[in-house]
């Protein structure tokens, strides 16, 4: 199960430093964690988990492998792009195929570096690039109305449903809203993700700021960071110079470089953290003697499902699911433990997969 991430931005943002940052740290990790580049623009990096090395010590497990995420180096976006301008056509087919958005937006001043606009202001660019998300979105809804009007007009129930859900969405992206804020039930989820609608992707605002406000941010990354919250989004501040930086350091000489300039942690680890929040995953673990690794599941999901995500033999064929507490394998000092303290528990179907599980699924060929 693959989970990506698209980092977009205007040209000029510090867009593709961020992402030779990623994946330079991954390739720097090569020894100890699986990284590939499936092509130039496409990295797979490994989600940051203190979990997975305790659970690896306790079960004597020989190799570690972490959850993954893919980030997608996404064409620069420019006005008018939903019309074809510059790789409009690239950008929004590239978009379409990401689960959510790392928009990284320029919060500092440069003049060596020239913004397309030919100034700084990370609201106005924000806009820039939603708009021409709405743009793209309004368009592809618009050339559905007539089809599902007239089917509609024939009794088709489903197309009926398909229509009101349109018309809720257009309402919003005529008014300049994206459409991720169209009101929907649960039931209705499904078919609003089959319409394809670009600003219906989730987004994580990345302020990209000059190195010296690293650890505090500065005005701009303020007003982005407002703007994130009114909106229910997310957003992070990180400097893709220093990020590009540190990216080839061993573990090591990456926390000293962090604490000398009063940074407890990576950017880049809080990017690929806050992507893995964005998405609503959630990490259950298996350990044995051959590996502790880290699976990635979206929040809600049931055990047989988790199982199928290893092998679909284990959901085909499954059982139940042998579970215990990350804190209480931790606690009880390993599956062993766990099991004569009484906190393995035997789940059935119905079981919905919590952060931190450590799971053994049994199931019948």
């Amino acid at each position: 199960m693959g989970f990506k991430c698209g980092i977009v931005g205007l040209p000029n943002v510090g867009k593709s430093t961020l992402f030779n940052a990623l994946t330079e740290t991954a390739a720097a990790q090569a020894a100890n964690y699986p990284f590939c580049t499936i092509e130039p623009n496409v990295g797979e990096v490994a989600v940051p988990d203190r979990r997975l090395e305790t659970l690896a010590k306790l079960a004597k497990s020989a190799q570690i492998v972490p959850t993954r995420l893919t980030f997608v180096d996404i064409a620069g976006l420019v006005r008018g792009a939903s019309q074809g301008e510059g790789l409009g056509n690239q950008f929004l087919a590239n978009i379409r195929e990401v689960d959510a958005i790392a928009h990284v937006v320029r919060c500092f001043e440069d003049t060596d570096v020239t913004h397309v606009e030919g100034r700084i202001d990370p609201i106005a660019d924000i806009e820039t690039v939603e708009t021409e998300l709405m743009l793209a979105d309004l368009d592809s809804l618009e050339r559905r109305v007539d089809g599902l009007s007239k089917k509609t007009k024939g009794g088709d129930k489903e197309a009926k449903e398909a229509l009101d859900l349109i018309s809720r969405a257009l309402a919003l992206l005529r008014d300049g809203k994206p459409a991720r804020l169209t009101e929907r039930k649960p039931e209705e989820e499904k078919a609003f993700h089959m319409l394809g609608l670009l600003t219906s992707l989730p987004v994580l605002y990345v302020c990209n700021i000059e190195e010296a406000s690293a650890a505090t941010g500065n005005a701009f990354s303020q007003q982005v960071e407002a703007k994130a919250k009114a909106e229910g989004a997310a957003a992070i501040v990180i400097s893709a110079k220093i990020e590009a930086e540190i990216a080839v350091l061993s573990r090591d000489e990456r926390e000293d470089y962090l604490a000398a300039i009063g940074l407890k942690e990576a950017g880049l680890d809080r990017l690929i953290a806050a992507g893995y929040a964005l998405l609503h995953l959630v990490t259950f673990f298996t350990a044995g003697p051959k590996e502790a690794r880290a699976w990635t599941v979206t929040r809600g999901t049931k055990a047989p499902q988790a199982a199928g995500v290893i092998h679909t033999d284990f959901e085909r064929g499954f059982i139940r699911a042998e579970t215990i507490a990350y804190d209480d394998y931790v606690t009880c000092g390993g599956e062993a433990g766990a099991r004569d303290a009484g906190k393995m528990r035997l789940e059935g179907k119905d079981y919905v997969v919590q952060d931190g599980d450590v799971m053994h699924f049994r199931f019948a060929n």
